[in-house]
């Protein structure tokens, strides 16, 4: 079993960065795949980005490809959602999540483990 816990959220204007962080404690995290998930108010969670065990594999959902950056550090127990150019669209709570599948996954149902999330708000 693995706990998760997210931080780094904040206010941010329109056109900065963020960087949100995944610590783990328990199992090794380099066991998981992991993902990141966001959910806005009145909105279902979705899927943001994940990263396979070993880093070798990502995927991203289309909002934010070319924006957001998923990175794990496996010594660190930590992954990481770098979060550039954002906006107000990007408002939400995100979550991280662990995996023990063997593929990347984009549904929240098939994530094993849940963080309590950690709110990002972009104003314009």
């Amino acid at each position: 079993q693995v706990q998760l816990v997210e931080s780094g959220g904040g206010s941010v204007q329109a056109g900065d960065s963020l960087r949100l962080s995944c610590a783990a404690s328990g199992r090794a995290l380099r066991t998981y795949i992991v993902g990141w998930f966001r959910q806005a108010p009145g909105k279902e969670r979705e899927f943001v980005a994940a990263i396979s065990w070993a880093g070798s594999s990502t995927v991203y959902a289309d909002s934010v490809k070319g924006r957001f950056t998923i990175s794990r550090d496996n010594a660190k127990n930590t992954v990481y959602l770098e979060m550039h150019i954002v906006k107000p669209e990007d408002t939400a709570v995100y979550y991280c999540a662990a995996d023990s599948g063997e593929d990347i996954r984009t549904s929240p149902s098939r994530y094993d483990y849940w963080g309590q999330g950690t709110q990002v708000t972009v104003s314009s």
